[in-house]
């Protein structure tokens, strides 16, 4: 499951290493050198035009110290390298570096589109020692987002409700989720997201774990849920099809493996 690894320490200050490691996005896609999926090394970076200002201390991790930073032109240091989406690397590199890698980019976002006040439009400027961007005019501060989505697999007996949702990049069926609304628990999303999408009642909502879902600033907590009333009846702008499977349907390809939902399903799975 995509997640950062155990050994990973987080870093707010710059640290002193003569080989730091730096993870380069343009546009949410990440530099790499292509024949190794691997990250480009210092003097690989000596041709690119890395501002000061732009880059962010992010970790040590294995004995390195890494950093992030962004360029607005999709700038190589040679044909060698080129620039890649973090979903298309799902499965083919390591879970652990993936996990880093999407702290990253997060982390990236944040610093690119947090360089001007919201409010006033002053340059912003970032307190030491801390992920925050504050305003020297209008005193506005700006944290990293991070937006809670809820995750709920329902259970009927021994079927559980499987969707396929709309605007997925993946078009599989997995479980009902959704954002959390201003103002609510994550409880009361369930509820809501469960009705709107699909019409039906729950109860008994268990926790069952949550993942960083860095597309770009998720945090999904997912839950398990037990029908209580109503029949399927989709909301057609976020639910393509919705259906209970049980021990005797044939099941359909589990989401992507990285994801939390694929945890989550194949708990659930008969046996």
């Amino acid at each position: 499951m995509l997640q950062t690894p155990a050994t990973f320490q987080a870093v707010i200050r710059p640290q002193e290493h003569d080989q730091p490691v730096t993870f380069i996005f343009h546009r949410g896609e990440l530099l790499l050198r292509n024949s190794i999926m691997g990250l480009p090394t210092l003097d690989d970076l000596t041709t690119l035009p890395l501002a000061p200002e732009r880059i962010h201390p992010l970790g040590l991790w294995e004995g390195r110290y890494y950093q992030v930073t962004w360029l607005d032109e999709p700038l190589l240091p040679s044909a060698e390298f080129g620039y890649h989406g973090l979903r298309s690397l799902f499965g083919v590199l390591d879970d652990g570096f993936l996990g880093v890698a999407g702290r990253a980019f997060q982390l990236v976002e944040w610093a690119r589109t947090h360089r001007y006040c919201g409010v006033c439009a002053t340059p912003m400027q970032l307190l030491a020692g801390e992920r925050c961007y504050k305003c020297p005019n209008c005193g506005h501060s700006a944290y990293p987002r991070i937006s809670p989505a809820m995750m709920v697999l329902v259970r009927k007996g021994d079927k559980v409700l499987l969707a396929m949702h709309t605007n997925s990049p993946y078009k599989r069926y997995t479980a009902l989720a959704g954002f959390v609304e201003a103002g609510e628990s994550i409880e009361e999303a369930v509820h809501r997201e469960v009705f709107e999408e699909v019409g039906l009642k729950v109860h008994n909502l268990q926790y069952f774990g949550s993942q960083s879902w860095p597309f770009p600033h998720s945090l999904m907590v997912a839950y398990t849920a037990d029908y209580l009333d109503g029949e399927i009846r989709v909301d057609d702008s976020e639910i393509a099809e919705a259906r209970w499977f049980g021990a005797d349907d044939e099941w359909p390809e589990l989401p992507v493996k990285v994801s939390i939902a694929a945890r989550l399903v194949d708990a659930h799975r008969p046996r």
